[in-house]
C-alpha cells in the first residue's frame, strides 16, 4: 500500500475493482485544482493555463498507451469509454455491415451494450438495436483461441472486441495474435485491467482505459480512436475531445490520472516482479492449505498482481464477509450470492466452479508480510464458513454391494451451494458406477455440478427434466460415481 493511504481495513487486496490513489496523484490534483481549474477553451490567461495542462496530461497518456495524443479522448470512467468506443465504431462501419464479435468473458460494459445492440426491438434501442451478436468461448483457462475468434469474424463483422487481460482471474488474452487475424474489421481493445501495469498489446484500433485502475483519482477513462478508423459519434455533436465526448472536461482529475499513470509505468517493472512471485506463493500453498479449493485462470500468461480461486461448498458473500472481518478487503468474481442468485458470466464461461470464489489483487507496495498473514488467516476463515454444513470433505466410503444404483436429491428451492453440498454429502450412498440425479431449479447448479465433477474426479452425465425423476419444475443434472 502506498504510505500515507489510509483505509478503513488492515489489509487492502482488491486494486482490480480501484486502486487507492497514488501520492503523485494527490500531488498533481491539488496543484491542478490551483492552476486548471478554468474553462480550457476559453482565451483569456487562466484558460489557456488550463489548456497548456490538459494537453500536456494528454501527452503523457498517449505516450504511455502508445498513440497519438490527437487520437486520445478523455471520458468519464472506463465503462463510458468502451460503450462509446463500441458504438462510435459500429455507426461509423455500419456500410460493412451490423455484426458484433467479442469474447465471452468480456466486462460487463461490453456485455451491456452488445445486448443493446442485438436487441431486436428498436424501442429497447432505438439506432443501437437489431444488429448480430456473436461472443467468442473460452477455454478452462479463460483464454480465447486466435483461429476460434477469427472463425467469427464475417463479411459484415462491423466491431471486434477483446480484453487485454481478465478482470476476475488475470488471465491474459492473445490480443496481437488476434488483431493479426482480424484483417480489415476493427479491433477494440479494454485496457483496463493491464494500463499502467503492463505493456499495451500491439494490433488495437480502439482502446479503453479507467485512470482508478492505476492510482489515478475516480471518474476519467480514457477512449484511444487510431487515426484512418471510421468513427461516428453515437451522441449529439459536441466541439470538446474531438467531438467523442460530450460535456465539460475535468481538467485536476486528467492532470492526476496522467502524473499516476507515468509514475506507476516508471515502478511497474520493478513491482511487477514482486507482486508476481507474492502470487505465484498464493496460487502454489492456497491449494496445500485449504481442501477443495481451485485455483483457477492462466498460471503462466496472467497479470502480475491478481489471483483467484474457488472454494467448493462456501457461499463467497459469506466468505468474503468473514476474511473482512479478518481484516482483509477481497473481492469475488462470483455474483453466486443471496443478493443476486446470478453465477458469474466468467467463471461460467470458463466452466470452473461458481461458488465460494474470491478473488485476490496485490497493490503497488504490498508487504511479504501481509501476503503470509492472508495465507495464514484464510483455513481457519473457510474452515469456519463450512463448519456448520457438517460436511466431511472425503468422499463417505463406497456403499455396500446390492445398493440402490440410484440415487435422486430434491435440491429443488435451493440456492447455490446448498444443490453442491448435498451432492459431496451423499454421493457415497451409491456403489461405484451408480447415478446420483441432482434435482436443481437454482441456474448455478447448471454449472457448478459439472465443475464439482472436474474437481472431485466424478462423471458428469449431463442434464435432464428433472419430470423424469420426480421434479415438478427445474433440471435433473445426472453424476456417475467413479470412485
Amino acid at each position: 500500500m502506498h504510505p500515507g493511504v489510509s483505509l478503513n481495513v488492515t489489509v487492502y487486496f482488491d486494486v482490480a475493482s480501484t486502486a487507492p490513489l497514488h501520492p503523485v496523484a494527490r500531488q498533481a490534483l491539488t496543484a491542478a485544482l490551483d492552476e486548471g481549474w478554468a474553462d480550457p477553451a476559453r482565451l483569456y490567461r487562466s484558460g489557456r493555463q488550463a489548456r497548456m495542462l490538459l494537453d500536456a496530461a494528454r501527452e503523457t497518456v498517449a505516450e504511455v498507451l502508445g498513440c497519438r495524443a490527437d487520437e486520445l479522448s478523455f471520458t468519464t470512467s472506463g465503462t463510458q469509454a468502451v460503450q462509446l468506443g463500441m458504438l462510435g465504431a459500429l455507426h461509423g462501419n455500419r456500410r460493412r455491415g451490423r455484426h458484433l464479435v467479442h469474447s465471452a468473458v468480456e466486462h460487463s460494459s461490453v456485455l451491456h451494450t452488445a445486448e443493446r445492440w442485438g436487441s431486436p426491438r428498436p424501442e429497447a434501442g432505438g439506432q443501437d438495436a437489431g444488429g448480430e451478436v456473436t461472443a467468442v468461448p473460452v477455454d478452462r483457462l479463460g483464454r480465447v483461441d486466435p483461429a476460434g475468434f477469427a472463425a467469427a469474424l464475417r463479411p459484415d463483422t462491423a466491431l471486434a472486441v477483446l480484453q487485454s487481460a481478465n478482470h476476475e482471474v488475470g488471465t491474459v488474452q492473445p490480443v496481437a495474435e488476434t488483431a493479426a487475424h482480424c484483417g480489415e474489421v476493427p479491433l477494440l481493445v479494454d485496457a483496463a485491467q493491464s494500463a499502467g501495469r503492463v505493456d499495451v498489446p500491439a494490433g488495437w484500433s480502439l482502446l479503453a482505459a479507467s485512470a482508478h485502475k492505476w492510482g489515478g483519482p475516480a471518474g476519467v477513462g480514457v477512449l484511444a480512436v487510431r487515426k484512418g478508423v471510421r468513427y461516428s459519434s453515437p451522441l449529439p455533436a459536441d466541439e470538446r475531445e474531438g467531438g467523442r465526448v460530450p460535456g465539460y472536461v475535468n481538467v485536476p482529475a486528467i492532470v492526476a490520472a496522467a502524473a499516476s499513470l507515468r509514475a506507476v509505468r516508471a515502478e511497474a517493472e520493478r513491482e511487477n516482479a514482486r507482486l508476481h512471485e507474492l502470487v505465484e506463493r498464493i496460487r502454489a500453498r492456497v491449494p496445500r492449505l485449504v481442501p477443495e479449493v481451485e485455483v483457477v485462470g492462466d498460471p503462466v500468461r496472467r497479470l502480475p498482481h491478481l489471483v483467484t480461486f474457488s472454494c467448493l461448498y462456501v457461499d463467497g458473500e459469506v466468505l468474503l464477509g468473514e476474511l473482512d472481518r479478518a481484516g482483509f478487503a477481497v473481492s469475488s468474481g462470483s455474483s453466486c450470492t443471496s443478493s443476486t442468485l446470478t453465477p458469474s458470466h466468467v467463471l461460467a464461461a470458463m466452466g470452473v466452479l461458481t461458488e465460494g470464489n474470491v478473488r485476490v489483487s496485490l497493490p503497488f507496495g504490498t508487504a511479504e508480510e501481509d501476503v503470509e498473514r492472508f495465507l495464514a488467516v484464510l483455513p481457519e476463515v473457510v474452515a469456519g464458513v463450512r463448519a456448520p454444513l457438517g460436511l466431511d470433505l472425503a468422499l463417505p466410503p463406497a456403499a455396500a454391494a446390492g445398493s440402490d444404483r440410484l440415487l435422486v436429491l430434491d435440491a429443488l428451492g435451493k440456492r447455490c451451494p446448498l444443490p453442491v453440498i448435498e451432492l459431496a454429502r451423499r454421493i457415497g450412498e451409491v456403489p461405484v458406477g451408480g447415478t446420483v440425479a441432482v434435482l436443481a431449479d437454482d441456474e448455478a447448479a447448471r454449472l457448478d455440478v459439472p465443475a464439482w465433477c472436474g474437481m472431485r474426479g466424478q462423471e458428469y452425465l449431463g442434464e435432464a427434466p428433472a419430470a423424469e425423476y420426480g421434479g415438478d419444475r427445474g433440471s435433473a443434472y445426472l453424476v456417475r460415481r467413479v470412485s
